[in-house]
């Protein structure tokens, strides 16, 4: 179960996930995005309720990192120390733009 909140503000977009993203939940993440990101300078993720996150879930934030290149920047915020792992062990610390 994945529990998706956005706000967006002076072209700026803020995702809340709480839950798990996985291979289940990612296309709903992946059809936000790709309804969401029209005119945002800056996208930004709080994972501070999100529990697990799987390869699936890691191509999500992979593929927004991608578009956010061509016409912004993107932050991660809040990671808990267990998602961090999964960051570090995967590379993806060297990837995004991740908030400590």
């Amino acid at each position: 179960m994945l529990d998706i909140r956005k706000e967006t503000e002076n072209g700026t977009l803020t995702i809340e996930l709480e839950g798990r993203l996985d291979t289940t939940t990612s296309p709903s993440l992946e059809e936000e995005l790709k309804d969401s990101l029209e005119g945002i300078s800056e996208l930004v993720f709080d994972l501070k309720d999100l529990q697990y996150i799987s390869s699936a879930g890691l191509r999500v934030l992979l593929s927004a990192q991608k578009v956010m290149n061509r016409q912004g920047e993107m932050q991660i915020r809040n990671v808990c120390p267990e998602i961090m792992e999964i960051f570090d062990v995967t590379g993806f610390v060297e990837i995004l733009n991740i908030e400590q």
